[in-house]
């Protein structure tokens, strides 16, 4: 049988949706038998970071890449419950005075797939509470007969968590957290101090270990209470800022783009104690109570890597499995194995051996036909042994984007769609956050170890034998950490993945190449995208990120790519087509420089909340006009005629400014496929 599996939003992506990130990550995975055909991220495909909408084109991949029909699919299984749906149909019915009826979760959803697919498949949902999703995506995966399973999360169906058994075919409840224990929510509002907001966490979690958590220590410890039977409580806003207020940092919290002082590192570091302290706290006392020697962990919170390797570490279980996939978009992988237990209480198990279930990059043949079209910014070659060559340029400094195979489900990059380069020379940190990923200089990257040498430079459990999904940060051995200077953080550690043979035989082999070359079986690996996008999906995007970064290489399939030197980049812009991506739309403002003054703003705008993307992106009346007049047989070149611009003073101001909205991803360029 197929299931379905789906974390959605309620809104179309050419839809108008303001609101805030309640709702993030949407998200399809598609299984047939217990077994996982088909896993994909809307942002992938939308590339809109986070992306809050129906996952209109995530199913679709699912669907089409699979060659399943729609009256195959047996069941369609959501990550919320029906009770959690109810209430968020009201809220909307009563937000918005023009509706008539409250429709209910089945009408509601049964609407946006007949607008999205033209099906009606009314009577194939299921329903599953968020937090038992998020607990099948961590337990069956696993492999694991029986275990305790922890849900962790900012909020979802009205509580924050669960703490779960599960044996066999079968998962138990036997406590949900309250709203007010949420320590997703409670991290994301701590971290405003430091200049960040939600998506951020993981920033807060790199910058830590600069920090000491002993200087607040004391002061927030009465923000949050220790109880017996591995409860606590967390105190609400008014504690935390009477303690902020106490300590005079209100006035001296970072603003965003502020540099980092003693201070904010301080802070980081005292949030991330509290979380470590309060789940540990929670772990212990339900490893006493229950017996289970192991552990599965799901949830957005459970992206902290840094505590999950002192869960790894602590010695409380024998096994700790954490979803690797483990926020909102998980779920939809948790709510279908879920359906398929309910329907087949003895179906099969599949332990995750990889999370290479997204889109593939394509054949040889394909591969050159879309490479192509870019030929007058690129050149590329057909390689007879493309691990051995590249492993060659990255032992002479090169940096490599390296694009392969199916592309990875969830966050993490793990040698599909990955930029890759030298893990010794310190400066490659710099390096690579200046020339590619422009972010902070203080964040770590990880390391992509050969399977079989995690223990010779890492620090691990004895009985760990892998980890091979990038979920866990742990020590770098001592010996090692001077020469592996580009993957280990400040306190001594990685965040490291391990490579098998069996998962990704061509990543395993360039690791081999690297450690022939080098004596070190691992490279650095961090994901294939800037700051301003998701990891790239398609050979375009792979293109359009090699293009707009200062990237060596570019290893697509069997083919090194570099850019052309001679390239005339203006002339070569001007023959691609562009367009808006559909959450953008042009907008003219009115502004008042003094009064009686008035002028007009040339912008483009976002029609979603800030937290999934920059709002609004000031443009000249030019570029707006060109952008007015864009049509898909249109180039550049044939708009800057249109609108007057070519051969004027303003087509260089006009090439200059499209080039940095497309770094920026504010437009979308591409050549003409045939």
């Amino acid at each position: 049988m197929k299931l379905l599996g789906i974390h959605v939003g309620r809104h179309f992506l050419h839809e108008s949706n303001p609101v805030g990130a309640a709702f993030h990550d949407a998200a399809a995975v598609l299984i047939e038998d217990g077994q996982v055909l088909a896993a994909m991220e809307e942002e992938r495909l939308t590339r809109m970071k986070h992306c809050n909408c129906f996952a209109v084109n995530a199913v679709n991949f699912c669907l089409e890449s699979t060659h399943t029909q729609w009256k195959e699919i047996n069941r369609i299984a959501i990550n919320q419950s029906r009770k959690g749906l109810e209430i968020s149909d009201s809220i909307a019915y009563l937000e918005d005075s023009s509706r008539r009826v409250i429709p209910g979760p089945e009408n509601h959803l049964g609407n946006l797939f007949e607008r999205a697919f033209g099906v009606d498949m009314r009577g194939r949902f299921s329903f599953c509470h968020h937090h038992l999703a998020h607990a099948w995506s961590a337990f069956i995966p696993s492999g694991f007969e029986h275990a305790l399973v922890v849900s962790l999360d900012g909020n979802g169906d009205n509580s924050s968590g669960m703490i779960l058994t599960a044996n066999g075919h079968s998962i138990k409840k036997i406590r949900e957290l309250s709203l007010e224990q949420s320590l997703g929510d409670t991290y994301t509002s701590f971290i405003q101090l430091i200049g960040y907001s939600r998506f951020d966490e993981y920033k807060v979690m790199g910058l830590a270990p600069y920090g000491d958590p002993k200087v607040f220590e004391s002061s927030f410890a009465e923000c949050y209470h220790l109880l017996p039977d591995g409860d606590y409580v967390i105190e609400g806003l008014p504690t935390w800022l009477r303690v902020c207020q106490k300590l005079g940092i209100l006035s001296g919290a970072r603003r965003k783009g502020e540099p980092f002082s003693q201070l904010h590192k301080d802070l980081a570091a005292t949030i991330q104690q509290i979380l470590e302290t309060i789940v540990l706290h929670i772990l212990r006392h339900y490893r006493l109570t229950t017996g289970e020697q192991n552990l599965c962990m799901a949830g957005g919170v459970v992206h902290n890597c840094t505590m999950n390797g002192k869960i790894l570490r602590s010695g409380l279980f024998d096994q700790v499995f954490v979803q690797p996939a483990a926020h909102d978009a998980g779920g939809a992988l948790g709510a279908a194995l879920w359906a398929y237990h309910q329907e087949q209480p003895n179906g099969s198990r599949q332990k995750m051996s990889h999370l290479y279930y997204g889109g593939e990059i394509g054949t040889q043949e394909r591969i050159a036909s879309g490479l192509r079209p870019w030929s007058e910014f690129i050149e590329f070659r057909l390689s007879s042994d493309v691990a051995t060559e590249c492993a060659a340029l990255l032992a002479d400094d090169a940096v490599i984007a390296w694009v392969q195979g199916r592309s990875e489900f969830g966050p993490r990059a793990l040698g599909n769609r990955s930029i890759l380069a030298d893990p010794r020379p310190a400066r490659n940190k710099t390096r690579i956050n200046t020339m590619i990923k422009k972010r902070e200089g203080y964040r770590p990257f990880a390391p992509s170890v050969l399977e079989e040498r995690l223990a010779d430079f890492f620090d691990v459990p004895p009985e760990c034998s892998s980890l091979p999904f990038m979920i866990f940060v742990v020590p770098v051995r001592e010996e090692h950490r001077c020469t592996l200077a580009a993957v280990t953080h400040v306190d001594g550690t990685a965040r490291v993945h391990s490579v098998s043979q069996q998962a990704n035989p061509i990543f395993w082999r360039l690791l081999k190449e690297f450690e022939r070359l080098t004596g070190i079986g691992m490279l650095l690996n961090t994901s294939f995208n800037n700051d301003a996008e998701p990891i790239v999906e398609s050979l375009d995007d792979a293109v359009a990120t090699f293009l707009t970064t200062d990237l060596s290489y570019l290893v697509v399939g069997p083919y090194i790519v570099s850019k052309r030197a001679e390239s005339d980049c203006g002339k070569a812009l001007s023959h691609l087509r562009v367009s808006l991506p559909l959450w953008r739309k042009l907008v003219i403002r009115h502004r008042w420089s003094a009064p009686g003054k008035c002028s007009q703003v040339f912008e483009i705008e976002s029609t979603k909340s800030k937290e999934f993307g920059k709002p609004n992106i000031e443009i000249t009346e030019q570029v707006f006009q060109l952008l007015q007049s864009a049509a898909p047989e249109a180039t550049i070149a044939d708009l800057m005629q249109r609108c007057g611009i070519a051969g004027t003073k303003f087509e260089g101001t006009v090439l200059n400014q499209l080039l940095e909205l497309w770094t920026s991803r504010a437009i979308i360029l591409k050549p003409y496929h045939p």
